[in-house]
């Protein structure tokens, strides 16, 4: 081997293995969301803790966006986001989300329905009930997706 292929395959090596040990959660997660909860702040920084590029856009009402995302209103909570196509309803943890985006599921999106106690955001100390994170499709299946 050539010395030229050899240098190239000294940098190249490294930077394929820092590509690869990325997370896949470095993607962008777009957020509506009221100006005023709180809790959905706290959502928003625990998905940046995750190594999720998130942008915020606060309204006024933030039914219009889940319905045009597809998100049933059963399986309502404060705030809906997308991400990689995909509608995310609510406190849905991160690796829940990860999850979604390596798997590519034919899928609408994931709800945490309610805002739940002990969800990401909705932390309350040692108040951790269990939750369910459900997969939901356009033509209202559903199916849990994760249980926490």
């Amino acid at each position: 081997m050539n010395t030229g292929r050899k240098l190239l395959l000294l940098i190249a090596t490294p930077l394929a293995m820092v590509a690869c040990a990325t997370p896949a959660a470095a993607a962008v997660i777009n957020v509506v969301k009221t100006a005023s909860c709180g809790c959905c702040g706290k959502w928003v920084e625990h998905m940046r803790k995750a190594g999720h590029d998130v942008r915020v856009t606060n309204v006024a009402d933030v039914t219009p966006t889940a319905h045009k995302l597809g998100v049933p209103d059963d399986l309502r909570s404060c705030h809906t986001s997308s991400v990689g196509g995909y509608a995310i309803e609510g406190h849905v943890p991160a690796a829940d989300i990860a999850r979604l985006l390596k798997e590519k599921p034919k899928a609408a999106g994931l709800s945490v329905p309610g805002m739940v106690a002990g969800s990401p955001g909705m932390e309350m100390g040692a108040n951790k009930p269990a939750y369910q994170t459900i997969i939901f499709t356009r033509d209202g299946k559903r199916k849990v997706f994760a249980q926490h």
